[in-house]
């Protein structure tokens, strides 16, 4: 690995599948210099491709990521994290995991609330962008034309934990309903059903 093979995998992973035309347009080289860097890639399993239809001509090669090279993301030590689990299932039942939930979020809201200063509901997002980003969750935003925010996280820490209980999803969706009120907040896209992220839309 290298800087360049490093930032692509990480373009990848935070903006989706796409062409080593795009991919030298943000790496200031040539589509030609992407590509060697995505064959190379290839070859040792980090990335696929899929060629997809456009209309008229060539079909448009667009490349993402492997299933090992999800590996290379943080995932806050997920196997130790699914016995955790288990073990407070088979220990104290569904409620002793909705207790432990519920401190988790209680825990999360007081560190958040201590750094979101700010009352207007721009500022609360761009802090909360840099929390949440330093935690692992590749977070950005970008506001719609309707004065909407769109809030995406390219990347899940806690994914495997998320999976084992989907609590953990809830409760962080009740996280931001709190941090961010009155704005609305409603989630769009899944990672766990399936999307490449997950995308949440947040009205003021």
């Amino acid at each position: 690995m290298n800087a360049s093979t490093d930032k692509i995998l990480y373009l990848l992973k935070s903006q989706g599948p796409q062409s080593a035309a795009a991919l030298g347009d943000q790496l200031q080289m040539t589509s030609m210099g992407a590509r060697q860097h995505l064959i190379a890639l290839e070859a040792e399993g980090w990335v696929g491709f899929s060629d997809e239809a456009r209309g008229r001509g060539r079909p448009m090669r667009l490349w993402h990521l492997t299933d090992q090279a999800w590996q290379r993301f943080p995932d806050t030590h997920s196997e130790l994290t699914l016995q955790l689990i288990d073990d407070v299932q088979q220990l104290f039942g569904e409620e002793g995991m909705e207790q432990l939930i519920a401190r988790r979020e209680q825990q999360m809201l007081g560190r958040y609330r201590a750094e979101l200063t700010q009352t207007e509901l721009e500022g609360k997002l761009a802090s909360l962008r840099v929390l949440r980003s330093r935690e692992g969750y590749m977070a950005d935003m970008r506001q719609e034309e309707d004065g909407s925010w769109l809030w995406w996280e390219s990347h899940c820490p806690i994914c495997a934990a998320a999976r084992a209980c989907r609590g953990f999803c809830r409760s962080e969706l009740a996280i931001f309903r709190q941090l961010l009120a009155p704005a609305e907040v409603e989630r769009e896209q899944y990672l766990l059903d399936g999307d490449r992220r997950c995308l949440y839309r947040i009205r003021p």
